[in-house]
């Protein structure tokens, strides 16, 4: 995707994610470049935190319902379309600083398919997303078991 990305995302990305709740289908939203970071992927090199690593001391970070707004206006999204996950956030240390990764989920009753397709973007199951790099793959299995938990 070819977007103006406002600065908020230098140190901060959302994971997209859509949860059927009658199924608990689970899919991820992925560019069509494979990130599944959004609006940007992760630098090379990146690596995320042990889950009990204490990261945030001191850091100011940005509070996930503002970096929903911001991606739903750089991706053309309704205002109501997504939402942000509550209890994810996860840190990710990348040769340009620490990046806070949170999740937003679809408010819908199927997956977006259609949708994330007119933005060269898939809805992936965690299976097809095999082959992420691993901070990538990382922070899925952690949201995916966030989901599962939640």
């Amino acid at each position: 995707m070819n977007i103006a990305v406002p600065e908020v995302f230098a140190s901060h990305r959302l994971l997209l994610m859509y949860k059927g709740d009658i199924s608990a289908l689970t899919m991820f939203a992925q560019q069509a470049g494979g990130s599944v970071c959004f609006p940007q992927s992760l630098p090379p090199l990146s690596v995320a935190f042990d889950e009990d690593a204490a990261v945030a001391e001191g850091k100011i970070t940005v509070h996930p319902a503002t970096l929903v707004s911001a991606i739903n206006q750089i991706l053309g999204f309704d205002n109501d379309l997504l939402y942000a996950e509550a209890g994810y956030q996860e840190y990710v240390d990348t040769p340009k600083g620490i990046v806070t990764v949170y999740m937003a989920r679809f408010k819908l009753l199927d997956p977006p398919h259609r949708l994330m397709q007119t933005l060269g973007c898939q809805m992936r199951t965690l299976p097809e997303l095999r082959g992420r790099p691993p901070a990538e793959m990382e922070l899925l299995r952690r949201a995916y078991t966030k989901m599962m938990e939640g």
